[in-house]
């Protein structure tokens, strides 16, 4: 038995291992396609990254990155094997940080993302007190779309994430910060300004405009109302709030902003009139997390320093 033992040892030890090392090198090249950026991204040279990657493909047996002078291309069984590998990665990173939390440790980055029409109205009434409560932490802020975010999260690219509901967010866990109504934005004079009694029809026979396909509140604004329907005539789609406000200025059609962005100001300055929406169905606001990160406890206090910041916003 002891014999046994020292030779299932000893062919343990030739067998060359995937390590995590050549798994951060494939993650990096797929992310920046270009052997130089990738290193950058690693902190090591050049060839050091190449060699990396080349044990890894001779480990396994198959090419995992298709090479030319001009450019690199992650193949088909590379792109599958990098997705896994930042599962992987991602699940290190967490039992890392649990070790932390239990040792009275706080990670000093938190990755946060956020859709843009709740990051730059919230996020920065919040910033004070997240700082307040852990001074070394440094937090990022990435600002994206709520399909780019989830995903973003789920690859371990993001730690929380600010969106709103409905959306599907599949096993991620999500805490409600608050429901987030809506103003209607309309030229002064409209005949819908001021009406104390705007249904959805009378807004989808206005001339609607939007946010562009991509954006949650596109969906949202067009779900406020049961019985909105599509919007009249050639929908304008725009890609910010400040554009939308702008071609309501200039007398283009109507849109709906959101309670949290007219408290935040975005409306100030400029010439509309803002009817309140008590009918319309609000939007959820929540910060999701992904379900296997050991820090929930800590993120729903930052849940609570959400609420709290968004209980000092008034227009």
């Amino acid at each position: 038995m002891i014999v046994w033992l020292i030779v299932i040892e000893k062919i343990y030890h030739e067998v060359p291992m995937t390590t995590l090392r050549q798994l951060r090198f494939l993650v990096a090249l797929s992310e920046t396609l270009n052997f130089s950026r990738a290193a950058e991204l690693c902190h090591v040279t050049q060839p050091t990254l190449s060699s990396g990657i080349k044990e890894l493909e001779d480990q396994l047996g198959v090419p995992l990155a298709e090479r030319s002078k001009q450019a690199v291309m992650m193949t088909a069984l590379g792109t599958e094997i990098v997705r896994r590998a930042r599962v992987v990665l991602n699940d290190v990173a967490d039992i890392e940080t649990l070790a932390q939390s239990h040792a009275g440790k706080v990670r000093g980055d938190l990755r946060l993302g956020a859709i843009p029409t709740i990051g730059p109205f919230l996020v920065p009434r919040a910033l004070p007190l997240l700082r307040q409560r852990w001074p070394d932490q440094h937090i990022f802020l990435r600002e994206e779309l709520t399909e780019t975010l989830i995903d973003g999260l789920l690859e371990g690219r993001l730690d929380l994430i600010l969106i709103a509901l409905p959306h599907p967010v599949g096993t991620i866990e999500t805490e409600l910060l608050f429901e987030d109504g809506y103003q209607l934005a309309t030229p002064h004079g409209h005949i819908l300004a001021e009406d104390a009694d705007v249904t959805g029809a009378k807004l989808a026979d206005a001339k609607l405009l939007l946010l562009e396909k991509g954006h949650c509140l596109q969906r949202h604004a067009l779900q406020a109302y049961s019985d909105m329907g599509a919007p009249a005539g050639d929908a304008f789609a725009a890609t910010s709030l400040p554009t939308l406000m702008s071609m309501v200025e200039e007398g283009l059609g109507i849109t709906l902003l959101p309670q949290l962005a007219v408290d935040a100001g975005i409306a100030r300055g400029h010439a509309l009139a803002l009817t309140p929406l008590p009918g319309a169905c609000p939007r959820r606001v929540v910060l999701a997390w992904r379900a296997t990160s050991p820090h929930a406890d800590r993120f729903r206090e930052i849940a609570a320093l959400f609420r709290q910041a968004r209980a000092t916003l008034h227009d």
